[in-house]
């Protein structure tokens, strides 16, 4: 390996968390002033890399790294004739190795890379060159610093998007996406380019109606690469040049609020569970807040300080402070999962189980889309025998959840409604990568549905945080999820979330498909898991869900939809009903939502020590803690023990003894 200049001298070293070779060091980079670099030298070889999606083995690449630039492919030769797998720029990538493993880490925010070495002795060839490398690129962007966004991920040369579209003026009545690299101008006719903004966001039917036909209008030039923001619902209004901005919003909004209002009347009527408390609750509906009492704080807190030593760990034993958490917790996180619940009980009843295994994977996929505002916080973590319910006559269903355990942490959930019954328990593992955390849970969703004893599984995908340290935080979820229905084999689903492809359309993509017992694709359903699902193929394809409208400056608060909003929500009926138990009693948590950030970080400080002193009594005494609301089942998951509400009803949870959590 090239000498390097003496400024550079230092930087070359690793940050390691201690001694061992087990553990992950982080490789440093430029420090200094920028200097004359000598070009290190090309390096080539195979190398293991993980496949795309996570744990599902490795696969043999060639690299090529030179310039501080990895490219690679499948041979040697397809580099050389430009047919690339992918390039990373090194100088822009935070380093991880670990040397026992033999494994290098490169997080280029948009993607993580997993590389691993056959031998030692190229393991700390690579390591080396990986270094050289790296400070020669940092140096060449600390010195050419409008360099940095040349570098094209696909291409040996390519301009930047942003650079192409400072070339693209646009006129009124015009709009600009993009297929793979070049963008393209669609027109939009006079007399819709002032209203296509309302389509989105004052729907006039509910989301599981009969699905509407949709209208495709695609230039010849475009007809292979149709994008989702092409189609609109042509039968929720049809607008006219002679419709004022106020008359559409003004009829949408009626025929919204119409609608609502029968499905809270029908819902009373058909219920088979309608006490007293029932109806005072759908009167007070029109009272659920609409905002937090307080915003966001602003964010002063050094993120890097806190995850350096944690490259590669699980983050759930870490403590963060309170400044990173938004004022909801895991427990409630799990509770969102059901905002689009209406999709189950349309699913109960569908006659037909091919249709009906649409809905349960629409309802599936619309679990992520509350994600899409939110990655710039993440929940509180419940301590150990916290609870959580939610009664929701609107929407037909009542919620719990509790902490089941610590180490590791577990929660679980059950709702059940007349249409349908949902239980979970899921545990996450949280990887931090040097610029993006990874999150990989396990467990497994599952749902009955009563009017056909259907009983469907399904796995979650993995979820991806981007830019953690730096810029605007985003993120993706990726990966396969497979539903399947235990008490028939008539049909199966498959569900891909597209991991996003730079340059590409592809962000937030889903695709897939209903198989029959023979593996005959029966129905496809396309769209992106934060917006909209459509089943069939365009042009005839059909709406079978949309995501909700956001609330008016969201981003100011949490990025919460109306329905997270709620559900930290405590009047003074609910109160004297809830276990001490409950997350809406959690003072940090309330704090926060209050805008006291002091406050909260002080007694989130406090619960923290309480429940370390508790596990300690537990230790002491060689016991263990049990569940109040849940048990372990035969395959060693967590399920609902059916007393919680009897409970609640008689004695009450005023007269019965709870640990104190906080």
């Amino acid at each position: 390996m090239t000498s390097t200049s003496p400024t550079h001298s230092d930087s070359s070293g690793s940050s390691k968390h201690d001694g061992s070779q087990d553990n992950w060091e982080i490789v440093e980079g430029l420090r200094g002033v920028p200097a004359s670099m000598q070009e290190p030298e090309k390096q080539g070889g195979f190398l293991l890399k993980r496949r795309k999606w996570p744990m599902k083995g490795w696969h043999k690449r060639y690299f090529l790294l030179e310039k501080g630039i990895m490219r690679y492919a499948k041979r040697e030769s397809d580099i050389s004739k430009g047919k690339l797998h992918g390039c990373i720029d090194v100088g822009l990538s935070v380093m991880s190795i670990k040397k026992k493993a033999m494994c290098i880490d490169l997080d280029t925010e948009d993607n993580i890379y997993h590389l691993k070495v056959k031998s030692p002795e190229l393991f700390e060839e690579w390591v080396s060159k990986l270094r050289h490398h790296r400070l020669f690129r940092q140096n060449e962007i600390s010195m050419y610093p409008h360099e940095k966004h040349l570098f094209h991920p696909h291409a040996t040369s390519s301009p930047s998007l942003n650079e192409s579209l400072r070339k693209v003026s646009l006129t009124p009545g015009q709009i600009l996406w993009s297929c793979g690299i070049t963008p393209q101008i669609l027109t939009i006719p006079d007399k819709w380019s002032d209203y296509t903004h309302l389509v989105s966001f004052y729907p006039i039917q509910d989301s599981v109606d009969a699905p509407q036909s949709l209208v495709h209008q695609v230039s010849s030039e475009s007809k292979g690469s149709e994008s989702l923001t092409e189609f609109f619902d042509a039968q929720e209004y049809l607008l006219s040049s002679s419709s004022s901005e106020n008359e559409v919003r003004h009829h949408l909004q009626d025929q919204l609020h119409l609608h609502v209002q029968n499905a809270i009347n029908d819902q009373l009527i058909h219920s088979n569970v309608v006490p007293t408390q029932k109806v005072c609750s759908v009167v007070t509906l029109a009272r659920r807040r609409s905002t937090l009492p307080s915003p966001c704080p602003a964010n002063s807190v050094s993120l890097w300080n806190i995850l350096r030593n944690n490259i590669g760990k699980d983050l759930s034993k870490v403590a963060m402070p309170v400044h990173l958490n938004e004022p909801l917790n895991t427990l409630q996180k799990l509770c969102e999962e059901l905002e689009y619940s209406e999709l189950l009980d349309t699913a109960n009843q569908t006659q037909d189980p091919y249709q009906r295994m649409v809905y349960v994977a629409t309802f599936a996929i619309s679990s992520y889309a509350s994600t899409y505002y939110r990655a710039g916080s993440k929940p509180f973590n419940p301590v150990l025998g916290e609870t959580y319910e939610c009664d929701r006559p609107d929407k037909g269903f009542r919620f719990i959840a509790e902490q089941v355990s610590h180490h590791p942490p577990v929660s679980a959930c059950h709702a059940d409604s007349k249409n349908f019954t949902f239980w979970q328990d899921v545990r996450w593992k949280n990887k931090f990568w040097g610029k993006s955390m990874e999150i990989v849970p396990m467990g497994t969703t599952r749902v009955t549905l009563p009017a056909f004893g259907d009983h469907y599984e399904w796995n979650k995908v993995t979820s991806c945080i981007h830019n953690i340290l730096s810029g605007q935080r985003w993120i993706e979820h990726y990966g396969e999820m497979a539903i399947k229905n235990i008490n028939s084999n008539v049909c199966q689903c498959k569900i891909t979330f597209v991991k996003a492809r730079t340059w590409s359309s592809t962000v937030n993509e889903i695709e897939g498909v209903v198989t029959d017992s023979d593996g005959k694709v029966v129905h496809s359903i396309f769209g992106k898991w934060n917006e909209a699902v459509f089943q069939g193929k365009p042009p005839s394809a059909t709406c079978i869900w949309r995501a909700n409208p956001m609330p008016v400056d969201q981003e100011q608060y949490y990025g919460f939809t109306q329905f997270a909003v709620e559900l930290n929500e405590l009047d003074l009926a609910l109160r004297p009903l809830l276990p001490p138990s409950d997350t809406r009693f959690r003072p940090d948590q309330r704090l926060l939502e209050e805008g006291n950030v002091d406050g909260a970080e002080e007694q989130k400080q406090r619960i923290e020590q309480l429940q370390r002193e508790r596990r300690k009594v537990l230790q002491d005494n060689n016991m263990t803690h049990q569940p109040r609301f849940f048990k372990k089942s035969k395959d060693d998951t967590w399920v609902s023990n059916n007393t919680y509400w009897e409970m609640r009803r008689d004695p009450g949870f005023s007269k019965m003894d709870f640990p104190v959590l906080w």
